[in-house]
């Protein structure tokens, strides 16, 4: 095993977990997971069947990232966020197969601030930014910087996370990833 799990966290049979991730307390890794290298799962996360994780992934605790969801390589989610996998749930008519689920994507780099809930079916862009508490109802942009309930649009960030000002020819510059990017069409790309 050439990954740390601690002794009260369980993990399924035909499970893939990649060198140097650590999985902390009470957590559960099920059935079908694939796990990506230097991720860190901190206490009581599940991670649901099939689900697939890249690398460098940190889960904070109280996060259960359900089948039907994958995270990018560099993904943060903070604590006590909030996957959904099922549009139309009733505990009368249970839709506990696979069949069901819709899928959400995060991509590369991508924050979920704390308390964050996810609404299933949506693509959340590479680096994009969720604000603490917000409801994400819908596609958001690579970029992107969203807070509220419904989580709205507010300003852009960079790779970094730093907040982008643009100036009169659409380019912000980020001291912290030290790259450029531009603003064209409603829509944040880094620049050459």
């Amino acid at each position: 095993m050439n990954y740390f799990k601690h002794e009260s966290a369980y993990i399924d049979e035909n499970v893939q977990v990649a060198e140097g991730t650590k999985i902390w307390h009470f957590s559960h890794i099920q059935s079908g997971a694939k796990i990506g290298k230097n991720c860190v799962l901190g206490q009581n996360v599940n991670v649901g069947s099939n689900v697939v994780i890249g690398n460098f992934v940190k889960i904070q605790n109280n996060v259960s990232v359900y089948e039907g969801v994958t995270l990018e390589d560099y993904v943060f989610c903070g604590p006590s966020m909030v996957f959904t996998n099922i549009t139309d749930p009733r505990s009368k008519y249970p839709q506990a197969e696979s069949k069901y689920y819709q899928k959400t994507l995060v991509k590369e780099g991508a924050s979920l601030g704390a308390n964050s809930t996810i609404l299933c079916g949506i693509t959340i862009g590479k680096y994009a930014f969720v604000g603490a508490g917000a409801v994400v109802t819908k596609n958001i942009p690579d970029y992107a910087l969203v807070v509220g309930n419904p989580a709205r649009q507010i300003g852009w960030v960079s790779e970094a996370g730093t907040k982008l000002v643009f100036d009169e020819n659409g380019f912000a510059f980020c001291n912290k990833s030290n790259k450029k990017y531009l603003l064209e069409d409603g829509f944040v790309k880094e620049a050459d």
